[in-house]
């Protein structure tokens, strides 16, 4: 299976991601009733993208959910590996499942589907092809996918999610199916959910382009004196960033960060509302 995708996105290693393994005859539920992704009846060679909340509801963790036939795996942030860890050993309790980091495996990404390893395809969007777990050594280093996630307006743990800063909505959980609204309770879930019901999300991660190279991360997104977002990760002339949306709509003058003019683009996957002025 081809698919479409960036012509400069090769077979490459992701080296800032990690393997946990989870594997037990209750691990489906604990996986489901703790995550905000729906994880019940995931086949093999699937995945989830979802995040472990905090209560506030915020994304502590977020990771991608593969089931194989022993159990799960979960690709996450290497900076969040051990602590994933501990907070999933700490929910554990008495439940029978088995929690460990596979440091014999790495995390790829290929644009066609190699034969003989664990692959999936990117739940977020399959324009960004397949995720593939290997043993570790296997993948070289490449360049192309960052640019590609950034264009597609995909954020990333290290460079624009972070820990406890967000929430799912404003990370756009709620447009790829990260987040379910229809199953029970999982940690963080009423705030989340009060969030959809009531259109609360004011603020979103959404794809930027310069006139230049983009400015420097937490570079301010300005309007004249009203700041309209914060640049996070970069590529080239492109980047993420946390945009104000109720902001951007009322901006009456052009875009400028660090003096570079900007702006601010909707995702073609996005059926959220983006809508700014027509500025001369």
């Amino acid at each position: 299976m081809v698919l479409m995708m960036n012509s400069s996105f090769l077979m490459q290693v992701l080296p800032k991601r990690a393997v946990l393994d989870l594997r037990g005859p209750e691990t489906e539920n604990f996986l489901h009733n703790l995550v905000t992704a729906d994880v019940l009846g995931l086949d093999e060679a699937h995945a989830r993208y979802g995040a472990l909340l905090t209560p506030q509801g915020k994304i502590l963790f977020d990771f991608f959910i593969a089931k194989t036939a022993e159990g799960y795996l979960l690709d996450c942030a290497t900076s969040q590996g051990e602590e994933l860890l501990k907070r999933l050993t700490f929910y554990r309790l008495r439940a029978k499942i088995e929690i460990s980091r596979r440091d014999d495996l790495e995390v790829g990404v290929a644009a066609v589907k190699p034969e003989g390893v664990l692959a999936y395809v990117d739940p977020r969007n399959a324009s960004m092809g397949w995720r593939i777990i290997v043993a570790r050594g296997t993948l070289a280093a490449s360049d192309g996918y960052e640019a590609a996630r950034i264009g597609l307006g995909l954020a990333d743990t290290d460079g624009d999610i972070g820990s406890s800063k967000l929430f799912p909505h404003e990370a756009n959980f709620d447009q790829f199916g990260a987040v379910s609204f229809t199953k029970g309770c999982y940690v963080g879930q009423e705030v989340v959910a009060r969030m959809e019901h009531r259109a609360t999300a004011r603020s979103r991660i959404l794809p930027v382009t310069f006139d230049g190279i983009a400015p420097p991360y937490e570079s301010e997104i300005r309007s004249g004196y009203k700041m309209i977002g914060t640049v996070l990760s970069t590529s080239g002339n492109q980047a993420l960033a946390l945009v104000r949306l109720d902001r951007l709509a009322e901006a009456s003058l052009p875009l400028l960060t660090a003096g570079v003019s900007t702006r601010v683009q909707k995702p073609s996957w996005m059926i959220y509302d983006v809508s700014q002025k027509e500025i001369p």
